[in-house]
């Protein structure tokens, strides 16, 4: 069987992420979040959102060093488990490191890439603000590798916080070694010098019509776009950055809403647990549609994706591609159904 993802979308495209990404810089919330995360995992039948342990902001000042022995013997820790887990899901957790420039980076490198190097799903490299930045960490990244004995390749994700990387967004989305770009909103708004007013780093129930939160303000709007386009361009995927607001969660499903709808990002950040189910629903095709989906493919396989029919209206592989892609989206929120007969393409 030719899978669907050859077919429509090509080797060159990247292979889809979960559509969460969960940020824990203490030891105990990223327990709860490892826990948690193997609760739905065993729950939906998928992984359906990253860990990411946080050795930049999550460590204190001073504390790097043993910060980062810390989140390593953590990951190895959970990586023994794995192997004793009688599952064939796997489990995804990335880190975070400091910036390319800063002090602690070689140390924070050298240390997670040491005995934890085959734990990492990805590495996030924070403060990029052009190409170059990603060279000098890939040197840095890529000689502690070769030390490390793992042999798959370790994929790197980048965070655009500044001006500049968002003028430069294209090409660092073009850098064969990034599978995604993710927007930096805090320090986006604080990098513009007190021009951008600090509504633009919140979201919604703003108290007078002439204020602007993150999904108004022209220049955060403009920048967030400028990421989603730059990573469909070059077949990355676009994160969007964090919303502070995790007890209500009616505003975090929208704002993930938005996200997803208007801007065309495909993943969003957590910083809290209870952040992470309103993402899940805000990035999931509705019933209805994965059904369509599912049908739509089957029988485009059935007849060797040559055009069909299908009530009434054509179908090509444009539309094959969009359909597949639905699929994809609810088998990485964990609502494609075990039953379903498109579920196929996802067991093997």
């Amino acid at each position: 069987m030719t899978h669907p993802r050859q077919v429509l979308l090509g080797a060159a495209v990247a292979a889809p992420l979960p559509v969460c990404d969960h940020y824990c810089g203490t030891e105990p919330r990223m327990l709860k979040a490892l826990a948690l995360q193997g609760e739905m995992m065993q729950a939906l039948g998928a992984c359906v959102f990253d860990v990411t342990l946080d050795c930049e902001d999550g460590a204190p000042v001073g504390g790097e060093k043993d910060h980062a022995f810390m989140v390593s013997a953590l990951v190895l820790k959970g990586l023994v488990a794995i192997e004793n887990e009688l599952t064939p899901l796997q489990r995804r957790v990335a880190v975070r490191v400091h910036p390319v420039g800063h002090p602690a980076f070689e140390q924070d490198i050298q240390i997670v890439l040491g005995e934890a190097a085959a734990a990492w799903s990805h590495l996030m490299l924070p403060k990029v603000d052009s190409v170059k930045d990603v060279d000098r960490a890939l040197q840095v990244i890529d000689t502690a590798l070769a030390s490390s004995g793992r042999t798959q390749s370790l994929p790197i994700h980048v965070l655009i916080e500044s001006p500049l990387a968002v003028h430069q967004a294209a090409s660092i989305a073009a850098h064969p070694r990034v599978e995604s770009l993710s927007f930096g909103l805090m320090d986006f708004v604080s990098a513009h010098g007190g021009a951008i007013p600090a509504s633009a780093m919140s979201v919604g129930g703003l108290r007078s019509a002439d204020e602007f939160d993150q999904f108004s303000h022209p220049l955060v709007v403009r920048a967030k776009l400028e990421i989603s386009a730059a990573c469909h361009a070059y077949g990355k995927v676009p994160s969007h950055g964090v919303v502070t607001e995790f007890k209500r969660l009616d505003v975090i499903q929208a704002a993930a809403q938005r996200a997803s709808r208007e801007l065309g990002f495909t993943r969003m950040w957590s910083i809290h647990p209870d952040q992470i189910r309103p993402i899940l629903a805000a990035f999931t095709p509705k019933q209805s549609e994965v059904e369509q989906a599912s049908h739509i493919i089957c029988a485009a396989q059935a007849a060797g994706w040559a055009p069909i029919s299908v009530a009434g209206s054509l179908h090509d592989r444009a539309s094959f591609r969009y359909y597949w892609q639905v699929l994809e989206k609810a088998h990485q929120t964990g609502r494609l159904d075990r039953q379903d007969p498109a579920y196929k393409y996802f067991a093997c």
